[in-house]
């Protein structure tokens, strides 16, 4: 009886261990969510784009001010916002338990009511991993000058 118990502690300490590293975010995921959500702006595929974010989501302007979820995913979706190219470039990361935050230059080429942009920006993205799900949580891009 006694070696069942402690063969039953044991289990369940091995269990705990896996279920704790498997609610750790990785590396993969986090590149996956990166590039879900890019695929889904080049596509104009809001669907895509709204899956991969929080339901809290926030982007920080350039101008200072936010765009929550709603907003961005109705922008992916519109026509006021075209794509002509798009490209990430010195992408680097810290991983932190379920959190990342990301380090990546974007650029990108298009239209913005109806107005030309030509755009090199650095982004910083957090992403979490929460229940098994990988999610963009806020992202801030400032322009490279």
């Amino acid at each position: 009886m006694h070696q069942l118990a402690v063969y039953l502690l044991f289990s369940s300490m091995l269990c705990m261990g896996c279920r704790h590293r498997s609610a750790l975010l990785s590396k993969e995921e986090v590149m996956q969510i990166i590039s879900k959500f890019d695929k889904g702006w080049e596509t104009k595929d809001s669907a895509m784009v709204d899956a991969v974010l929080s339901p809290q989501y926030l982007y920080f302007t350039q101008s200072g001010n936010t765009f929550d979820r709603a907003s961005l995913v109705a922008t992916a979706a519109s026509d006021v916002y075209t794509l002509q190219s798009m490209e990430r470039e010195a992408l680097t990361l810290l991983l932190e338990g379920n959190t990342a935050v990301v380090n990546t230059v974007w650029k990108g080429k298009g239209h913005y009511h109806g107005q030309p942009f030509d755009d090199r920006q650095r982004c910083s993205i957090t992403i979490v991993k929460h229940d098994g799900k990988v999610r963009i949580l806020s992202e801030h891009c400032t322009p490279i000058r």
